[in-house]
């Protein structure tokens, strides 16, 4: 299912899309049907685009609760990554994202990052929404804290090392806190 905001399209990343990233950004732009940011993806996409691969090519079924590609539509442009760290499971998901460094400062991360928790939250399986970002105060701390997230704890992830973990809860009555 695409999420869509007032400015964007976030679309599930297929096995097939993620294979025609490692063809280059012509052949990406061809597969999507959009025109690409030349910084869409950051250092460590290419890990993260390969892992979503290997996910997808045993369970396709997942695209829904796994990478998205964050659409600029005014501009029909691939400006960035976004989704979940997988399905809803023990009632949560974990979003992610990243923009393009030249689409920064418009409001656009905390707009995907709005539509990606609200897709969460509108699914019954779903009573709360995590993510995490750097330990130090950032534009990503601000966003979150923006769309009501909470710092709950700072910890060592064993994939990404210090953290610091957010939490936003479902309300009793199906609203975000």
């Amino acid at each position: 299912m695409v999420i869509r905001t007032a400015r964007l399209r976030l679309a599930p990343a297929q096995y097939g899309d993620l294979l025609a990233v490692g063809l280059g950004n012509e052949v990406l732009s061809e597969t999507l049907g959009v025109a690409i940011a030349t910084d869409w993806a950051g250092p460590d996409a290419m890990e993260a685009i390969s892992r979503s691969r290997d996910m997808l090519a045993d369970d396709p079924a997942l695209a829904q609760w796994w990478m998205h590609f964050i659409i600029h539509e005014a501009d029909n442009t691939l400006i960035g990554l976004g989704g979940f760290k997988g399905a809803p499971a023990g009632g949560q998901v974990e979003i992610g994202y990243e923009i393009a460094p030249g689409y920064r400062h418009q409001g656009l991360a905390t707009e995907a990052a709005q539509g990606m928790v609200d897709h969460a939250l509108a699914n019954p399986e779903v009573d709360h929404v995590l993510a995490h970002t750097r330990p130090e105060e950032s534009h990503s701390t601000m966003i979150l804290r923006r769309l009501g997230l909470q710092f709950i704890q700072a910890l060592d992830d064993p994939d990404d090392g210090p953290i610091w973990r957010w939490r936003l809860d479902r309300q009793p009555n199906g609203a975000q806190r």
